[in-house]
Protein backbone atom coordinates (compact mmCIF):
# COMPACT_ATOMS: atom_id res chain seq x y z
CA UNK A 1 0.00 0.00 0.00
CA UNK A 2 1.37 3.46 -0.89
CA UNK A 3 2.04 6.07 1.78
CA UNK A 4 -0.97 8.25 0.74
CA UNK A 5 -3.21 5.19 0.88
CA UNK A 6 -1.89 4.33 4.32
CA UNK A 7 -2.60 7.87 5.53
CA UNK A 8 -6.16 7.73 4.21
CA UNK A 9 -6.72 4.35 5.86
CA UNK A 10 -5.35 5.66 9.16
CA UNK A 11 -7.57 8.74 8.99
CA UNK A 12 -10.65 6.63 8.31
CA UNK A 13 -9.82 4.43 11.28
CA UNK A 14 -9.97 7.48 13.53
CA UNK A 15 -13.43 8.51 12.32
CA UNK A 16 -16.55 7.51 14.26
CA UNK A 17 -18.60 4.86 12.49
CA UNK A 18 -21.30 7.28 11.38
CA UNK A 19 -18.74 9.65 9.86
CA UNK A 20 -16.82 6.87 8.12
CA UNK A 21 -20.07 5.78 6.51
CA UNK A 22 -20.23 9.14 4.73
CA UNK A 23 -17.07 8.30 2.75
CA UNK A 24 -18.97 5.70 0.70
CA UNK A 25 -20.41 6.66 -2.67
CA UNK A 26 -23.60 8.71 -2.51
CA UNK A 27 -26.54 6.81 -3.95
CA UNK A 28 -29.03 8.42 -6.27
CA UNK A 29 -32.59 8.36 -4.90
CA UNK A 30 -35.08 5.95 -6.41
CA UNK A 31 -38.75 6.79 -6.83
CA UNK A 32 -41.69 4.45 -6.41
CA UNK A 33 -42.41 1.46 -4.22
CA UNK A 34 -43.89 1.39 -0.75
CA UNK A 35 -42.76 1.41 2.87
CA UNK A 36 -44.40 -0.52 5.70
CA UNK A 37 -43.35 0.95 9.00
CA UNK A 38 -43.88 -0.02 12.60
CA UNK A 39 -43.46 3.40 14.26
CA UNK A 40 -42.51 3.97 17.87
CA UNK A 41 -46.26 3.78 18.62
CA UNK A 42 -46.95 0.64 16.59
CA UNK A 43 -49.01 -0.89 19.42
CA UNK A 44 -51.34 2.14 19.67
CA UNK A 45 -54.25 3.12 17.46
CA UNK A 46 -54.47 6.63 16.10
CA UNK A 47 -56.02 8.68 18.90
CA UNK A 48 -57.21 11.64 16.86
CA UNK A 49 -56.60 13.37 13.53
CA UNK A 50 -57.67 16.73 14.92
CA UNK A 51 -55.02 18.96 16.58
CA UNK A 52 -57.77 20.65 18.61
CA UNK A 53 -58.22 17.38 20.49
CA UNK A 54 -54.71 17.98 21.89
CA UNK A 55 -53.65 14.38 21.30
CA UNK A 56 -50.00 13.89 22.26
CA UNK A 57 -49.45 11.53 19.32
CA UNK A 58 -51.17 13.55 16.59
CA UNK A 59 -47.83 14.17 14.84
CA UNK A 60 -47.22 10.43 14.66
CA UNK A 61 -50.72 9.78 13.31
CA UNK A 62 -50.99 12.70 10.86
CA UNK A 63 -47.50 14.18 10.51
CA UNK A 64 -47.17 13.02 6.91
CA UNK A 65 -50.21 15.14 5.98
CA UNK A 66 -50.10 18.15 8.30
CA UNK A 67 -47.00 20.32 8.24
CA UNK A 68 -45.73 22.92 10.68
CA UNK A 69 -43.88 26.21 10.58
CA UNK A 70 -40.59 24.61 11.67
CA UNK A 71 -39.12 21.13 11.39
CA UNK A 72 -35.80 19.35 11.94
CA UNK A 73 -33.00 20.09 9.51
CA UNK A 74 -32.35 16.49 8.53
CA UNK A 75 -29.34 17.47 6.44
CA UNK A 76 -27.62 17.78 9.85
CA UNK A 77 -28.39 14.20 10.88
CA UNK A 78 -25.43 12.01 11.73
CA UNK A 79 -26.29 9.63 8.91
CA UNK A 80 -25.75 12.55 6.53
CA UNK A 81 -22.50 13.67 8.14
CA UNK A 82 -24.05 16.06 10.67
CA UNK A 83 -23.98 16.20 14.46
CA UNK A 84 -27.53 15.27 15.48
CA UNK A 85 -29.30 11.96 16.02
CA UNK A 86 -32.87 13.36 16.03
CA UNK A 87 -34.01 10.77 18.57
CA UNK A 88 -35.51 12.90 21.38
CA UNK A 89 -39.31 12.98 21.49
CA UNK A 90 -39.61 16.78 21.53
CA UNK A 91 -36.18 18.36 21.38
CA UNK A 92 -34.67 20.13 18.40
CA UNK A 93 -31.27 21.70 19.07
CA UNK A 94 -31.11 25.37 18.01
CA UNK A 95 -28.79 24.57 15.08
CA UNK A 96 -30.91 21.56 14.06
CA UNK A 97 -34.00 23.41 12.82
CA UNK A 98 -35.19 24.50 9.39
CA UNK A 99 -38.22 26.34 8.16
CA UNK A 100 -40.89 23.99 6.88
CA UNK A 101 -43.94 26.06 5.94
CA UNK A 102 -42.01 29.08 7.18
CA UNK A 103 -39.32 30.28 4.81
CA UNK A 104 -37.80 32.34 7.61
CA UNK A 105 -38.57 33.90 10.99
CA UNK A 106 -37.19 36.56 13.29
CA UNK A 107 -37.70 37.83 16.84
CA UNK A 108 -38.49 41.55 17.02
CA UNK A 109 -38.94 44.06 19.87
CA UNK A 110 -41.39 46.85 20.70
CA UNK A 111 -43.65 44.97 20.82
CA UNK A 112 -41.98 41.60 21.43
CA UNK A 113 -43.02 39.37 18.55
CA UNK A 114 -42.01 36.57 16.20
CA UNK A 115 -42.56 37.29 12.52
CA UNK A 116 -42.81 34.34 10.12
CA UNK A 117 -42.50 34.66 6.37
CA UNK A 118 -44.30 31.73 4.74
CA UNK A 119 -43.19 29.93 1.59
CA UNK A 120 -45.07 30.99 -1.51
CA UNK A 121 -46.78 28.46 -3.75
CA UNK A 122 -47.37 25.80 -1.07
CA UNK A 123 -50.68 24.15 -1.97
CA UNK A 124 -53.42 22.27 -0.19
CA UNK A 125 -54.46 19.49 -2.60
CA UNK A 126 -58.09 19.11 -3.60
CA UNK A 127 -60.14 16.88 -1.31
CA UNK A 128 -63.53 15.82 -2.74
CA UNK A 129 -66.35 16.94 -0.49
CA UNK A 130 -63.94 18.96 1.69
CA UNK A 131 -62.07 21.60 -0.33
CA UNK A 132 -60.70 22.66 -3.68
CA UNK A 133 -56.97 23.00 -4.20
CA UNK A 134 -55.64 26.34 -3.01
CA UNK A 135 -52.51 28.04 -1.68
CA UNK A 136 -51.50 28.12 1.96
CA UNK A 137 -51.74 31.64 3.40
CA UNK A 138 -51.01 33.37 6.68
CA UNK A 139 -54.75 33.20 7.48
CA UNK A 140 -54.40 29.38 7.74
CA UNK A 141 -51.76 29.78 10.44
CA UNK A 142 -53.92 32.27 12.34
CA UNK A 143 -56.96 30.01 12.05
CA UNK A 144 -55.05 26.95 13.24
CA UNK A 145 -53.65 28.75 16.27
CA UNK A 146 -56.95 30.30 17.32
CA UNK A 147 -58.76 27.00 16.95
CA UNK A 148 -56.20 25.34 19.21
CA UNK A 149 -56.26 28.15 21.73
CA UNK A 150 -60.07 28.08 22.00
CA UNK A 151 -60.28 24.31 22.35
CA UNK A 152 -61.73 23.16 25.71
CA UNK A 153 -59.16 20.34 25.62
CA UNK A 154 -56.09 22.57 25.55
CA UNK A 155 -53.37 22.31 28.18
CA UNK A 156 -53.90 25.14 30.69
CA UNK A 157 -51.37 27.93 30.32
CA UNK A 158 -49.84 26.56 27.14
CA UNK A 159 -50.28 29.76 25.11
CA UNK A 160 -50.50 32.27 27.97
CA UNK A 161 -47.37 34.02 26.67
CA UNK A 162 -49.06 34.83 23.34
CA UNK A 163 -50.95 38.11 23.14
CA UNK A 164 -52.28 37.75 19.60
CA UNK A 165 -51.62 36.12 16.24
CA UNK A 166 -52.35 38.02 13.06
CA UNK A 167 -51.76 37.87 9.34
CA UNK A 168 -49.95 41.05 8.32
CA UNK A 169 -49.75 39.97 4.69
CA UNK A 170 -50.68 37.03 2.51
CA UNK A 171 -47.50 35.21 3.49
CA UNK A 172 -46.60 36.95 6.75
CA UNK A 173 -47.88 36.00 10.18
CA UNK A 174 -46.92 37.64 13.47
CA UNK A 175 -47.10 36.12 16.95
CA UNK A 176 -47.10 39.00 19.43
CA UNK A 177 -45.90 37.91 22.87
CA UNK A 178 -46.88 39.18 26.32
CA UNK A 179 -43.48 38.06 27.58
CA UNK A 180 -40.50 36.11 26.32
CA UNK A 181 -40.90 32.34 26.55
CA UNK A 182 -37.89 30.19 25.66
CA UNK A 183 -40.24 27.41 24.57
CA UNK A 184 -41.95 29.58 21.95
CA UNK A 185 -40.62 27.59 18.99
CA UNK A 186 -41.65 24.29 20.59
CA UNK A 187 -45.07 25.62 21.65
CA UNK A 188 -46.27 26.94 18.28
CA UNK A 189 -43.47 26.23 15.77
CA UNK A 190 -42.66 22.51 15.77
CA UNK A 191 -44.40 21.07 18.83
CA UNK A 192 -47.06 18.48 19.57
CA UNK A 193 -49.89 20.83 18.63
CA UNK A 194 -48.39 22.95 15.85
CA UNK A 195 -50.05 21.40 12.77
CA UNK A 196 -51.51 23.83 10.23
CA UNK A 197 -55.06 22.77 9.35
CA UNK A 198 -57.26 24.59 6.80
CA UNK A 199 -60.67 25.91 7.85
CA UNK A 200 -62.35 23.67 5.26
CA UNK A 201 -61.18 20.55 7.09
CA UNK A 202 -62.45 21.96 10.38
CA UNK A 203 -65.84 22.67 8.80
CA UNK A 204 -66.05 19.15 7.36
CA UNK A 205 -65.04 17.48 10.64
CA UNK A 206 -61.31 17.43 11.40
CA UNK A 207 -61.37 14.21 13.40
CA UNK A 208 -62.85 12.17 10.54
CA UNK A 209 -59.91 10.56 8.77
CA UNK A 210 -61.54 10.94 5.35
CA UNK A 211 -61.50 14.73 5.81
CA UNK A 212 -57.83 15.02 6.77
CA UNK A 213 -56.03 17.31 4.29
CA UNK A 214 -52.82 19.25 4.64
CA UNK A 215 -49.86 20.58 2.69
CA UNK A 216 -47.73 17.51 3.46
CA UNK A 217 -46.00 15.02 1.16
CA UNK A 218 -48.76 12.43 1.54
CA UNK A 219 -52.53 12.22 1.78
CA UNK A 220 -54.27 9.85 4.18
CA UNK A 221 -55.92 7.45 1.73
CA UNK A 222 -57.06 4.71 4.11
CA UNK A 223 -57.43 4.07 7.82
CA UNK A 224 -58.40 0.77 9.42
CA UNK A 225 -58.79 0.97 13.18
CA UNK A 226 -56.44 -1.46 14.88
CA UNK A 227 -54.69 -2.32 11.61
CA UNK A 228 -53.07 0.47 9.64
CA UNK A 229 -52.95 4.01 8.33
CA UNK A 230 -52.09 4.27 4.64
CA UNK A 231 -50.63 7.39 3.08
CA UNK A 232 -50.41 7.98 -0.67
CA UNK A 233 -47.98 10.33 -2.38
CA UNK A 234 -49.10 13.93 -2.87
CA UNK A 235 -47.88 14.65 -6.44
CA UNK A 236 -48.16 18.41 -5.90
CA UNK A 237 -45.87 18.46 -2.83
CA UNK A 238 -43.61 21.49 -2.68
CA UNK A 239 -40.38 20.35 -0.98
CA UNK A 240 -37.14 18.86 -2.25
CA UNK A 241 -33.95 17.37 -0.86
CA UNK A 242 -30.42 18.22 -1.97
CA UNK A 243 -28.09 15.23 -2.25
CA UNK A 244 -24.51 15.65 -3.53
CA UNK A 245 -25.42 19.00 -5.03
CA UNK A 246 -28.49 17.77 -6.90
CA UNK A 247 -32.09 18.62 -5.95
CA UNK A 248 -34.60 15.77 -5.79
CA UNK A 249 -38.34 16.28 -5.50
CA UNK A 250 -39.95 14.76 -2.40
CA UNK A 251 -41.36 12.31 -1.48
CA UNK A 252 -39.62 9.27 -2.94
CA UNK A 253 -42.00 6.38 -2.22
CA UNK A 254 -45.52 6.15 -3.64
CA UNK A 255 -47.06 4.83 -0.44
CA UNK A 256 -46.31 4.58 3.27
CA UNK A 257 -48.27 2.40 5.68
CA UNK A 258 -48.07 2.70 9.44
CA UNK A 259 -48.95 -0.70 10.83
CA UNK A 260 -50.75 -1.23 14.15
CA UNK A 261 -49.47 -4.41 15.82
CA UNK A 262 -50.44 -5.20 19.39
CA UNK A 263 -47.64 -7.60 20.33
CA UNK A 264 -43.89 -7.18 19.91
CA UNK A 265 -43.48 -10.83 18.91
CA UNK A 266 -45.90 -10.32 16.01
CA UNK A 267 -44.11 -7.13 14.97
CA UNK A 268 -40.73 -8.89 15.02
CA UNK A 269 -42.11 -11.69 12.84
CA UNK A 270 -43.44 -9.12 10.38
CA UNK A 271 -40.00 -7.50 10.26
CA UNK A 272 -38.14 -10.80 9.79
CA UNK A 273 -40.42 -11.81 6.92
CA UNK A 274 -40.15 -8.45 5.18
CA UNK A 275 -43.76 -7.46 5.81
CA UNK A 276 -42.31 -4.52 7.70
CA UNK A 277 -39.43 -2.57 6.18
CA UNK A 278 -38.73 -0.65 9.38
CA UNK A 279 -39.51 -1.33 13.04
CA UNK A 280 -38.64 1.76 15.02
CA UNK A 281 -38.88 0.17 18.45
CA UNK A 282 -37.24 -3.14 19.34
CA UNK A 283 -36.74 -3.94 23.01
CA UNK A 284 -33.30 -4.72 24.42
CA UNK A 285 -34.51 -8.22 25.32
CA UNK A 286 -35.40 -9.04 21.70
CA UNK A 287 -32.45 -7.60 19.80
CA UNK A 288 -29.95 -10.47 20.07
CA UNK A 289 -32.43 -13.06 18.84
CA UNK A 290 -33.50 -10.71 16.05
CA UNK A 291 -29.90 -10.29 14.91
CA UNK A 292 -29.43 -14.08 14.88
CA UNK A 293 -32.59 -14.82 12.90
CA UNK A 294 -32.29 -11.85 10.52
CA UNK A 295 -28.57 -10.98 10.42
CA UNK A 296 -28.88 -8.71 7.36
CA UNK A 297 -31.01 -6.19 9.23
CA UNK A 298 -29.45 -2.84 10.06
CA UNK A 299 -29.89 -1.62 13.63
CA UNK A 300 -29.38 1.51 15.70
CA UNK A 301 -29.10 1.49 19.49
CA UNK A 302 -30.41 4.42 21.49
CA UNK A 303 -31.06 5.28 25.11
CA UNK A 304 -34.77 5.49 25.87
CA UNK A 305 -36.10 9.02 25.92
CA UNK A 306 -38.47 8.36 28.83
CA UNK A 307 -37.92 7.98 32.54
CA UNK A 308 -39.31 4.95 34.32
CA UNK A 309 -40.65 6.28 37.61
CA UNK A 310 -43.12 5.72 40.43
CA UNK A 311 -44.63 9.01 41.50
CA UNK A 312 -45.26 9.36 45.24
CA UNK A 313 -48.05 11.76 46.21
CA UNK A 314 -46.41 14.36 48.42
CA UNK A 315 -49.85 15.63 49.46
CA UNK A 316 -50.61 12.38 51.30
CA UNK A 317 -48.95 10.58 54.20
CA UNK A 318 -46.39 9.10 54.39
CA UNK A 319 -45.01 10.70 51.23
CA UNK A 320 -45.27 14.22 52.60
CA UNK A 321 -42.01 13.39 54.41
CA UNK A 322 -38.90 13.61 52.24
CA UNK A 323 -37.19 11.00 54.44
CA UNK A 324 -39.75 8.42 53.35
CA UNK A 325 -39.33 9.24 49.70
CA UNK A 326 -35.56 9.08 49.91
CA UNK A 327 -35.78 5.82 51.89
CA UNK A 328 -37.78 4.11 49.16
CA UNK A 329 -35.19 5.11 46.58
CA UNK A 330 -32.37 3.69 48.69
CA UNK A 331 -34.30 0.49 49.36
CA UNK A 332 -34.20 -0.52 45.69
CA UNK A 333 -31.07 -2.07 44.23
CA UNK A 334 -30.98 -0.08 41.02
CA UNK A 335 -27.57 -1.35 39.97
CA UNK A 336 -28.88 -4.89 40.23
CA UNK A 337 -31.89 -3.94 38.09
CA UNK A 338 -29.51 -2.61 35.41
CA UNK A 339 -27.40 -5.77 35.45
CA UNK A 340 -29.99 -8.43 36.22
CA UNK A 341 -33.30 -7.24 34.85
CA UNK A 342 -31.97 -5.29 31.86
CA UNK A 343 -28.89 -7.43 31.25
CA UNK A 344 -26.73 -4.30 31.30
CA UNK A 345 -28.86 -2.59 28.63
CA UNK A 346 -29.85 0.39 30.80
CA UNK A 347 -28.55 3.52 32.50
CA UNK A 348 -29.13 4.54 36.10
CA UNK A 349 -29.60 8.27 35.72
CA UNK A 350 -31.65 9.65 32.83
CA UNK A 351 -34.80 11.38 34.11
CA UNK A 352 -35.70 14.28 34.27
CA UNK A 353 -32.88 15.22 31.84
CA UNK A 354 -31.58 13.10 28.99
CA UNK A 355 -27.89 12.79 28.00
CA UNK A 356 -28.83 14.06 24.52
CA UNK A 357 -29.72 17.43 26.07
CA UNK A 358 -26.22 18.84 25.69
CA UNK A 359 -25.54 21.64 28.15
CA UNK A 360 -28.58 20.78 30.27
CA UNK A 361 -27.73 17.24 31.38
CA UNK A 362 -25.29 16.41 34.16
CA UNK A 363 -24.11 12.82 34.69
CA UNK A 364 -24.62 11.16 38.05
CA UNK A 365 -20.86 11.37 38.68
CA UNK A 366 -21.14 15.19 38.72
CA UNK A 367 -24.00 15.23 41.22
CA UNK A 368 -23.67 15.99 44.96
CA UNK A 369 -23.58 13.07 47.39
CA UNK A 370 -27.17 13.78 48.48
CA UNK A 371 -28.25 12.74 44.96
CA UNK A 372 -25.72 9.99 44.36
CA UNK A 373 -26.92 8.10 47.43
CA UNK A 374 -30.42 7.80 45.97
CA UNK A 375 -28.92 5.47 43.37
CA UNK A 376 -26.92 3.31 45.77
CA UNK A 377 -28.58 0.30 47.39
CA UNK A 378 -28.64 0.96 51.13
CA UNK A 379 -31.49 -0.88 52.92
CA UNK A 380 -29.97 -0.13 56.32
CA UNK A 381 -30.18 3.63 55.81
CA UNK A 382 -33.63 3.21 54.27
CA UNK A 383 -34.89 1.53 57.47
CA UNK A 384 -33.23 4.24 59.57
CA UNK A 385 -34.94 7.02 57.63
CA UNK A 386 -38.31 5.26 57.81
CA UNK A 387 -37.93 4.93 61.59
CA UNK A 388 -36.98 8.60 61.92
CA UNK A 389 -40.10 9.52 59.95
CA UNK A 390 -42.28 7.48 62.32
CA UNK A 391 -42.59 4.26 60.30
CA UNK A 392 -40.28 1.76 62.00
CA UNK A 393 -42.52 -1.10 60.87
CA UNK A 394 -43.02 0.26 57.39
CA UNK A 395 -46.43 0.80 55.77
CA UNK A 396 -48.57 -0.26 52.82
CA UNK A 397 -49.49 1.84 49.80
CA UNK A 398 -51.26 1.46 46.47
CA UNK A 399 -49.41 1.78 43.17
CA UNK A 400 -51.55 2.45 40.12
CA UNK A 401 -50.29 0.58 37.04
CA UNK A 402 -51.62 0.48 33.50
CA UNK A 403 -52.91 -2.89 32.38
CA UNK A 404 -51.10 -2.25 29.09
CA UNK A 405 -47.63 -1.96 30.58
CA UNK A 406 -45.13 -4.65 29.68
CA UNK A 407 -43.18 -4.08 32.88
CA UNK A 408 -45.33 -5.80 35.49
CA UNK A 409 -42.38 -8.04 36.36
CA UNK A 410 -40.23 -4.95 36.99
CA UNK A 411 -42.86 -3.53 39.33
CA UNK A 412 -43.01 -6.89 41.11
CA UNK A 413 -39.23 -6.75 41.53
CA UNK A 414 -39.43 -3.23 42.95
CA UNK A 415 -42.16 -4.37 45.35
CA UNK A 416 -39.92 -7.22 46.54
CA UNK A 417 -37.10 -4.79 47.36
CA UNK A 418 -39.47 -2.49 49.25
CA UNK A 419 -40.92 -5.37 51.26
CA UNK A 420 -37.44 -6.06 52.65
CA UNK A 421 -37.64 -2.72 54.49
CA UNK A 422 -41.24 -3.29 55.61
CA UNK A 423 -43.01 -1.38 52.84
CA UNK A 424 -45.76 -3.35 51.09
CA UNK A 425 -46.99 -2.48 47.63
CA UNK A 426 -50.56 -3.14 46.61
CA UNK A 427 -50.92 -2.97 42.83
CA UNK A 428 -53.99 -1.33 41.33
CA UNK A 429 -54.12 -2.49 37.69
CA UNK A 430 -56.01 0.19 35.75
CA UNK A 431 -57.12 0.55 32.12
CA UNK A 432 -54.86 3.03 30.31
CA UNK A 433 -57.63 5.56 29.64
CA UNK A 434 -58.60 5.56 33.31
CA UNK A 435 -54.93 5.93 34.24
CA UNK A 436 -54.68 9.07 32.15
CA UNK A 437 -57.91 10.48 33.54
CA UNK A 438 -56.74 9.86 37.11
CA UNK A 439 -53.47 11.62 36.37
CA UNK A 440 -55.06 14.63 34.69
CA UNK A 441 -57.72 15.06 37.38
CA UNK A 442 -55.38 14.56 40.34
CA UNK A 443 -57.24 11.46 41.57
CA UNK A 444 -54.36 9.03 41.08
CA UNK A 445 -53.28 6.61 43.81
CA UNK A 446 -50.48 7.46 46.30
CA UNK A 447 -48.12 5.53 44.01
CA UNK A 448 -48.31 5.95 40.23
CA UNK A 449 -46.12 3.95 37.86
CA UNK A 450 -45.43 5.58 34.53
CA UNK A 451 -42.91 5.88 31.75
CA UNK A 452 -42.57 9.65 31.59
CA UNK A 453 -41.34 11.22 28.37
CA UNK A 454 -38.46 13.59 28.96
CA UNK A 455 -39.57 15.83 26.07
CA UNK A 456 -37.02 18.66 26.26
CA UNK A 457 -34.93 20.24 29.04
CA UNK A 458 -37.40 22.86 30.27
CA UNK A 459 -40.64 21.03 29.50
CA UNK A 460 -39.52 17.93 31.39
CA UNK A 461 -39.26 19.95 34.60
CA UNK A 462 -42.35 22.04 33.90
CA UNK A 463 -44.73 19.22 33.03
CA UNK A 464 -43.68 16.94 35.88
CA UNK A 465 -43.28 19.29 38.83
CA UNK A 466 -45.03 22.65 38.46
CA UNK A 467 -48.28 23.24 40.32
CA UNK A 468 -50.49 23.47 37.20
CA UNK A 469 -48.86 20.55 35.40
CA UNK A 470 -51.07 17.77 34.09
CA UNK A 471 -48.33 15.09 34.15
CA UNK A 472 -47.67 15.50 37.86
CA UNK A 473 -48.40 12.20 39.66
CA UNK A 474 -46.50 13.28 42.77
CA UNK A 475 -48.82 16.34 42.99
CA UNK A 476 -45.69 18.39 43.62
CA UNK A 477 -46.68 21.97 44.45
CA UNK A 478 -43.98 24.38 45.49
CA UNK A 479 -44.36 28.13 44.82
CA UNK A 480 -40.57 28.54 44.92
CA UNK A 481 -40.11 25.81 42.30
CA UNK A 482 -42.82 27.41 40.14
CA UNK A 483 -41.09 30.80 40.38
CA UNK A 484 -37.73 29.33 39.40
CA UNK A 485 -39.35 27.52 36.49
CA UNK A 486 -40.94 30.74 35.27
CA UNK A 487 -37.57 32.43 35.54
CA UNK A 488 -35.96 29.69 33.44
CA UNK A 489 -38.59 29.81 30.72
CA UNK A 490 -38.30 33.60 30.59
CA UNK A 491 -34.50 33.51 30.19
CA UNK A 492 -33.44 34.34 26.60
CA UNK A 493 -29.76 33.49 27.11
CA UNK A 494 -29.40 29.74 26.58
CA UNK A 495 -26.10 29.48 28.45
CA UNK A 496 -27.69 31.02 31.55
CA UNK A 497 -30.80 28.89 31.04
CA UNK A 498 -28.68 25.74 30.96
CA UNK A 499 -27.10 26.58 34.32
CA UNK A 500 -30.49 27.28 35.89
CA UNK A 501 -31.96 24.03 34.51
CA UNK A 502 -29.04 22.03 35.92
CA UNK A 503 -29.50 23.60 39.35
CA UNK A 504 -33.28 23.09 39.41
CA UNK A 505 -32.84 19.50 38.23
CA UNK A 506 -30.53 18.87 41.19
CA UNK A 507 -33.05 20.44 43.53
CA UNK A 508 -35.99 18.28 42.45
CA UNK A 509 -34.05 15.01 42.23
CA UNK A 510 -32.77 15.53 45.77
CA UNK A 511 -36.37 15.95 47.00
CA UNK A 512 -37.22 12.56 45.46
CA UNK A 513 -40.89 13.00 44.54
CA UNK A 514 -40.36 9.91 42.34
CA UNK A 515 -38.80 6.53 42.78
CA UNK A 516 -36.27 6.96 39.99
CA UNK A 517 -35.72 3.68 38.11
CA UNK A 518 -33.18 2.83 35.36
CA UNK A 519 -33.89 3.67 31.72
CA UNK A 520 -33.29 0.91 29.17
CA UNK A 521 -31.58 1.08 25.82
CA UNK A 522 -33.78 0.22 22.86
CA UNK A 523 -33.21 -0.37 19.16
CA UNK A 524 -34.49 0.51 15.72
CA UNK A 525 -34.17 -2.04 12.92
CA UNK A 526 -34.59 -1.80 9.15
CA UNK A 527 -33.77 -3.73 6.00
CA UNK A 528 -30.81 -2.66 3.81
CA UNK A 529 -33.14 -1.80 0.93
CA UNK A 530 -34.39 1.16 2.97
CA UNK A 531 -32.09 3.97 1.89
CA UNK A 532 -31.30 7.50 3.08
CA UNK A 533 -31.92 6.45 6.67
CA UNK A 534 -29.73 6.07 9.73
CA UNK A 535 -32.16 5.43 12.58
CA UNK A 536 -33.52 8.97 13.01
CA UNK A 537 -36.88 8.93 14.78
CA UNK A 538 -38.30 12.41 15.20
CA UNK A 539 -38.14 15.65 13.24
CA UNK A 540 -40.14 17.52 15.87
CA UNK A 541 -42.44 16.52 18.72
CA UNK A 542 -43.28 12.83 18.12
CA UNK A 543 -43.15 13.56 14.40
CA UNK A 544 -41.39 11.02 12.16
CA UNK A 545 -43.09 12.15 8.92
CA UNK A 546 -40.26 14.28 7.44
CA UNK A 547 -37.84 11.39 8.05
CA UNK A 548 -40.06 8.83 6.32
CA UNK A 549 -40.61 11.26 3.44
CA UNK A 550 -36.88 11.18 2.70
CA UNK A 551 -36.51 7.38 2.69
CA UNK A 552 -36.49 5.48 -0.56
CA UNK A 553 -36.66 1.79 -1.44
CA UNK A 554 -33.96 0.06 -3.47
CA UNK A 555 -36.44 -2.23 -5.17
CA UNK A 556 -33.80 -4.20 -7.06
CA UNK A 557 -31.94 -4.96 -3.84
CA UNK A 558 -35.18 -5.94 -2.13
CA UNK A 559 -35.97 -8.39 -4.95
CA UNK A 560 -32.38 -9.72 -4.90
CA UNK A 561 -32.75 -10.43 -1.16
CA UNK A 562 -35.84 -12.50 -1.87
CA UNK A 563 -38.57 -10.11 -0.74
Amino acid sequence: MTRPALLVAAALALLPAWAAAQTTAVEKPQYGGALNIGTLMYTLNAQSFDPADWSWKLNNDAGLVYEQLISADLSKARSRGGAHRFIADAWLPPDGMRGELAESWKMLDNPLRVEFTLRKGVMFPAKPGVMETRELTAEDVVFSFERLNKSPKKIPGYFDHVSKVEATGKHTVVFTLKNYNSEWDYRFGWGYYSAIVPKEVSAAGANQWKNVNGTGPYVLSDFIQGNSSTFTKNPAYWDKETIAGTDYKLPYTDKISYRIIKEEATALTALRTGKLDVLELVSWSAIEELKKTAPKLKTARWLGISGTVIGMRVDTKPFDDVRVRRALNMAINKQEIVKGYYGGHAELFVHPQHPDHAGYYEPLSAMPESIKELYVYNPQKARKLLAEAGYPNGFEFKVQVSGNTQNHDLITLVAAYLEKVGVKVKLNITESGAMQKALFTGTNDPGFYMVSTITNPTTSLRKNFTSRATFNPSRWKDPKFDAKMEEIVAEPDEKIRQVKVRLLTREIVEQAPYIWLPTPYVYTAWWPWVKNYGGELRAGAERPGPIHTRMWVDQELKKKMGY
